[in-house]
C-alpha cells in the first residue's frame, strides 16, 4: 500500500465528507484522535507518514461518520466543560448549549444563596450525567442527586462519575417522581428535558444514533415542562432555584407554565450563542 500523508488523508477525508453532506471538518477531529495529538500539531506536519494501521483506522472511521455514525459515539466521548464524558446509542450527546446552562445556573447560585449552608441540587434526566457532574465538579458542596428513567442511561453517567471523580448519588425513575416518593426536597431543580415535537424531521445523524426517550416530547414539544409544572411544588424549598435547557421557540411557553405555578418567582428566558432562547431559569423565594 501506498503510504498516505496527513494532508493527503485529510483531502481524502474531505472530499468523502462532503460527497455525504457531513461536515468536513470531521476528517480533522478523527484524525487527531487517531494520532492523539491536538490541531496545531496535525496542521504543522502535514507531511508526516501514516502507518498502516493509522491510515486504515481513519478511512474505516471517516466511512462510518460518512453514512452516519456520530464521530462521538466513534471516538466514544464528547467533550463538555472541558471534560471528556462516556457517550453511547443510550444517552444524548451533550452539546455546547448545555454549557450556557451551566453557566447560567453557577453564576445565580452565588447570588441567590449567600447563606452558607449545604445546598442540594437534583439533574432531572441525566443521560450522560455531564450536568450534575460538571455542577459537583464545579461546586464541590453540592450534594447532587442525578435521575433517569433509563437504567442503561444511569449506567453511562455512573461511570463518567467514577472517571471524573465526582460523588453523586443515582437514582432510577421518571422525572420527579424518585424525589416525591422518597419525600425530599431540593434546593437546586436543573434539567434538560426531551423537548422536540414527535413529527419534527431530525438529521439522520441524531435520528437514527441517539435515544428518542431523550429526544422527543409530544406534539408540541412541551410535554415534559408541562408535567414538571405539576410537580414541581412537591420537591422543592421554599428558596430554589430552577432552570431548564428549552427548544428554540419555546420561551414563552415554558416562562408562562412556570409562572402559573410560581406567580410570584423571579422568571427569565436567556438566549444561547446563536441568539435562540434556549434556558427558562426561575427563582422561587419564601
Amino acid at each position: 500500500m501506498e503510504t498516505k500523508k496527513v494532508f493527503e488523508a485529510l483531502k481524502w477525508a474531505s472530499s468523502c465528507l462532503k460527497k455525504h453532506n457531513r461536515d468536513e471538518n470531521a476528517g480533522e477531529w478523527l484524525l487527531q484522535w487517531i494520532l492523539n495529538v491536538d490541531r496545531s500539531k496535525l496542521l504543522a506536519e502535514q507531511r508526516m507518514p501514516l502507518t498502516e494501521d493509522q491510515w486504515l483506522r481513519f478511512e474505516q472511521t471517516v466511512t462510518q461518520h460518512a453514512l452516519g455514525k456520530p464521530i462521538q459515539h466513534i471516538m466514544g466521548y464528547e467533550e463538555f466543560y472541558g471534560r471528556k464524558f462516556k457517550v453511547n446509542k443510550h444517552v444524548l450527546i451533550p452539546r455546547p448549549e448545555t454549557e450556557e446552562l451551566i453557566e447560567a445556573v453557577l453564576h445565580r447560585i452565588s447570588n441567590f444563596f449567600p447563606e452558607t449552608r449545604d445546598l442540594r441540587l437534583a439533574d432531572i434526566g441525566t443521560g450522560s450525567g455531564a450536568i450534575a457532574i460538571t455542577m459537583k465538579l464545579e461546586c464541590p458542596g453540592l450534594e447532587v442527586l442525578a435521575t433517569d428513567i433509563s437504567q442503561d442511561a444511569l449506567n453511562v453517567a455512573k461511570e463518567n462519575a467514577h472517571t471524573l471523580g465526582a460523588n453523586i448519588h443515582f437514582r432510577q425513575g421518571d422525572l420527579l417522581e424518585p424525589l416525591i416518593q422518597a419525600g425530599e426536597k431540593q434546593d437546586i431543580i436543573l434539567s434538560n428535558p426531551p423537548y422536540i415535537p414527535v413529527h419534527d424531521v431530525l438529521d439522520e445523524v441524531v435520528q437514527e444514533h441517539e435515544p428518542a426517550l431523550a429526544l422527543f416530547a409530544g406534539e408540541d414539544g412541551l410535554d415534559f415542562y408541562r408535567r414538571f409544572a405539576l410537580d414541581l411544588p412537591k420537591v422543592i424549598q421554599g428558596k430554589a432555584l430552577i432552570a431548564f435547557e428549552i427548544g428554540a421557540g419555546q420561551g414563552e411557553a415554558v416562562v408562562a407554565l412556570m409562572k402559573s405555578i410560581f406567580p410570584t418567582a423571579l422568571t427569565e428566558t436567556l438566549w444561547d450563542i446563536n441568539g435562540k432562547d434556549r434556558i427558562v431559569i426561575v427563582q422561587c423565594k419564601p
